[in-house]
């Protein structure tokens, strides 16, 4: 809806921001509460 979020992390470190742009998938970028992904933590500009 707004076109990014906050990823929560299994070893508990520090929620992640991401923004749809950064969605590697086909179509429609979306995640849903609850999903399951992969991902690389990258510093950006801010």
């Amino acid at each position: 809806e707004k076109g990014f979020g906050f990823l929560t992390q299994n070893n508990g470190g520090a929620d992640v921001f991401v923004h749809f742009r950064a969605i590697a998938s086909e179509g429609f970028k979306t995640l849903t509460e609850g999903q399951k992904v992969s991902f690389d933590v990258e510093q950006g500009q801010k």
